[in-house]
């Protein structure tokens, strides 16, 4: 695949999606930037959020992963459904009951200052090493298929496409990223769908045996039970249920585009559409999953294996889309990742730059010129810290250990779970300034759990589930610093209402 032809087909994406920033981002306020003045369309919102929801990671991951996980993560996918009843009944009217621009203002109207704070940083930890993880991820697939041929250094690469999504959500933020993720979207969910055409085309399969071809597929299997199986269907689809709740329902990324919908009836709307449509999605990639590897053995095309002897899974796709597809289909490829990724990206730099002009630099007390320079500096900063950390990882170059950053970041969702579900479902009161002791140790803890678990339970090894133990551990510690609101109201009466 030539690389000016890849070149100019990245440089032809971003030229549309400057072309929407600027339709979109005239006139732009504070109140346009975080929640687009609270009057975007709930059909268009679920459909954005698909593009928001998934990223360069699940583009490549999800079908890489069927060879050893199979359909699994369909169970995964089933506990998401539950999880977005729960984010559109239980969480959605307290956020709009309150008028939330960032929803850990919450925290502060329920427990005070330490946890509001302690709330927004987890949140501001999580989503800028998680999206930059993504990015890297993206980043090295586009070094290797690309810019080294052209003898561009990474850092150069990496540089170059951050700033392009900060220059073309700077000044709209949210009511440019619901267009420009919109046709992100559709372009993903486009590739997606020849990918599987084309797969099935150079296999010589009909419609029918495409569908017969996946479903007869041991790989297709999604019911495991055994206790000591890390696919085992129960524990995933609880582990879904909870995901779903606070990498969506507790994540200001997700919730700031459906708290731009006009109503509450439109937002709930927009969630439960939106949970419909994110199962034959996933669907979609785990079938193309299923088919690359019936394409790699019909081929006759050896898999790649790490030392241990293994699949690689996540280097499959990448390895066929540019090695042994036809051209076409490469370039398809490339669209669908950068589609996918750039999607996910700028809604979790806007979302970063939202909660730190809110959470920590309390944008609302100032004049709207002023609001806006602290906006841009805000974001221009969170561009810096996002090529930061993904060179930190490339000087790194230990997978395993970035890997395991990876997994430490997520277990940062665990006191935001732990957090909130003590504010909605009790009525105690916390001593304040302990909250961000009582939120440290336990995802310290769940890591350590989670690497020993095989010698010290039997065998047993934690997937998604190792979330619900760190929100069970972080649950309690808050109970241990805890009073009934009758008491913590007599002891100080100028402690925060209780808001449930």
């Amino acid at each position: 695949m030539s690389p000016t032809l890849v070149l100019s087909l990245i440089a032809g994406y971003f030229v549309i999606l400057i072309i929407i920033a600027f339709l979109t981002s005239r006139k732009a306020t504070s109140a346009s930037f975080f929640v687009a003045n609270r009057n975007a369309p709930w059909y268009m919102v679920a459909f954005a959020m698909i593009g928001t929801s998934l990223s360069g990671v699940s583009f490549i991951s999800v079908p890489g992963m069927v060879y050893a996980q199979a359909w699994s993560y369909m169970a995964v996918v089933m506990g998401y459904l539950v999880g977005y009843l729960v984010i559109g009944t239980v969480l959605l009217p307290l956020y709009y009951k309150l008028n939330l621009v960032s929803i850990y203002t919450y925290l502060e109207k329920r427990f005070g200052f330490w946890s509001y704070k302690t709330g927004a940083a987890l949140f501001l930890i999580s989503r800028a090493v998680g999206a930059a993880l993504r990015l890297y991820v993206v980043a090295g697939v586009l070094q290797f298929a690309v810019f080294d041929q052209l003898g561009v250094p990474f850092a150069v690469t990496v540089a170059v496409s951050i700033l392009l999504i900060y220059l073309y959500t700077f000044r709209g933020g949210l009511s440019t990223i619901l267009w420009t993720d919109t046709f992100q979207t559709l372009a993903m969910l486009t590739c997606v769908a020849v990918s599987v055409y084309l797969i099935s085309d150079e296999l010589n399969l009909g419609f029918g045996q495409v569908i017969s071809t996946i479903k007869n597929s041991e790989m297709s299997r999604i019911f495991f039970w055994e206790w000591t199986d890390s696919r085992k269907f129960w524990t995933q689809f609880i582990s879904g249920m909870f995901i779903t709740i606070v990498m969506t329902g507790l994540d200001q990324d997700l919730m700031q585009k459906n708290l731009s919908c006009r109503s509450l009836k439109d937002a709930q709307k927009n969630m439960f559409w939106f949970a419909l449509i994110l199962v034959p999605v996933n669907m979609l990639f785990l079938s193309l999953g299923v088919l690359l590897y019936q394409y790699a053995a019909a081929k006759g095309i050896q898999l790649p294996v790490g030392p241990n002897g293994k699949v690689i899974g996540d280097d499959v796709f990448p390895m066929l889309a540019t090695g042994h597809f036809t051209l076409f289909a490469g370039i398809i490829f490339i669209l669908g990742i950068i589609a996918v990724t750039y999607s996910s990206a700028d809604s979790a730099l806007t979302a970063l730059t939202t909660s730190f002009c809110v959470d920590f630099l309390s944008i609302g007390k100032y004049s709207e010129e002023r609001q806006t320079t602290l906006r841009h500096r805000t974001h221009l900063m969170f561009t810096v810290v996002l090529v930061a950390i993904i060179l930190v990882f490339r000087a790194l170059n230990n997978q395993s250990l970035i890997t395991a950053v990876f997994k430490a970041a997520g277990y940062t969702y665990g006191p935001m779970l732990g957090l909130f579900a003590f504010g909605i479902f009790t009525k105690r009161q916390l001593i304040d300034k302990y909250v961000p002791w009582m939120c440290a140790w336990p995802p310290v803890f769940c890591y350590i759990l989670n690497a020993n678990s095989k010698a010290w339970l039997g065998g047993y090894e934690f997937g998604f589930e190792i979330l619900l133990v760190n929100g069970l551990l972080t649950y309690c510690s808050l109970l241990a610093i805890s009073r009934p609101a009758e008491v913590a109201a007599a002891v100080n009466p100028a402690a925060p209402e209780l808001v449930s």
